[in-house]
């Protein structure tokens, strides 16, 4: 079971949101490559990044932040990277640069011929982000909500070769209130591929519920606020899940 930090950019720095609205955002540090290596530094083996500016405008809006978490960590964290990534020479791009998984959202649902394509290229390097209000799946940095179920676009890729499915319950995003255990467990149960939680995670309750025998079908979980909050102890955190 894999714990995932998270650094969320906007405007350079590491932020959190609140169900995904760019206007409630609270800044945890000006210098993501500075929280990264304490990542590092604590005992975490990955590290989840999302360019928050870059979901919205369809293009990298920090990457000088994420080339500079990438100098920072070198082989002491494998970084897996989404927010803005909609084309082939993006996805190379970042791959060339040292990031170990592109994660793709919006091209997920809008070019799923590039996903495949992508993960045929790359085994084991290609993610696919499935963000979700009321079980439907939102793209353009969740300002837009479709008509796609969850699960429908999951079983879409069944057969592509993707590494794992990133799933986030919108409502459940930097507020606190614990993981959707229900529908993100029924969703990794339902697919091959193997499912990472994002969304939620608020405390040591919920560590230990991670490793409950129902949710040992997850890859792992992603964790923002409630890390940078002390609610999670992230020594403790990792040590429960046997990292």
């Amino acid at each position: 079971m894999i714990l995932f930090p998270a650094i969320d950019l906007k405007g350079g720095e590491c932020v959190r949101l609140q169900r995904g609205e760019m206007d409630r955002a609270t800044i945890y540090n000006a210098d993501p490559a500075a929280q990264a290596l304490a990542f590092a530094e604590t005992g975490f083996s990955w590290l989840h990044m999302v360019d928050l500016d870059g979901a919205f405008a369809g293009e990298s809006r920090n990457g000088a932040a994420v080339e500079a978490v990438l100098a920072a960590v070198g082989q002491s964290l494998q970084v897996q990277l989404g927010g803005g990534i909609r084309r082939q020479e993006q996805i190379e791009a970042w791959l060339e640069k040292g990031v170990a998984r592109v994660i793709l959202g919006t091209a997920a649902l809008r070019d799923p011929a590039l996903v495949r394509e992508a993960a045929q290229r790359h085994p084991g390097r290609i993610a696919v982000g499935i963000d979700a209000r009321g079980g439907r799946v939102a793209v353009e940095g969740w300002a837009e909500t479709s008509d796609m179920e969850a699960l429908d676009l999951a079983r879409r890729f069944e057969d592509a070769g993707v590494a794992a499915i990133v799933y986030t319950d919108i409502d459940r995003d930097g507020v606190l209130a614990g993981i959707n255990w229900e529908a993100t467990i029924a969703l990794a149960e339902a697919v091959a591929i193997p499912v990472v939680a994002s969304g939620g995670l608020a405390s040591m309750a919920d560590i230990v519920r991670l490793t409950m025998p129902d949710a040992r079908v997850l890859e792992g979980a992603i964790s923002g606020r409630a890390l940078y909050d002390g609610r999670i102890d992230a020594r403790a955190a990792l040590q429960l899940l046997g990292e």
